[in-house]
């Protein structure tokens, strides 16, 4: 079990809100963003956060939608 902690711990929560809500708009995509490079550094569990995003997204899982 990977311990998820610090950046990676909240970069965790809003991915799996976005994947439970199955979307996720530009500007929520634009704060996990901004989260990730919050320390200058994007480490090896955030990297592996963002690619299941992108890949969720790819694949449709997740849909990228416009702001209501």
């Amino acid at each position: 079990m990977v311990d998820l902690t610090g950046p990676a711990n909240n970069l965790s929560e809003i991915i799996k809100a976005a994947i439970n809500d199955e979307k996720i708009t530009p500007q929520e995509r634009e704060q996990i963003m901004m989260l990730a490079d919050e320390d200058g550094i994007v480490d090896a569990q955030e990297a592996a956060l963002l690619r299941q995003l992108q890949e969720m997204i790819n694949n449709g899982t997740v849909k990228l939608v416009a702001e209501s």
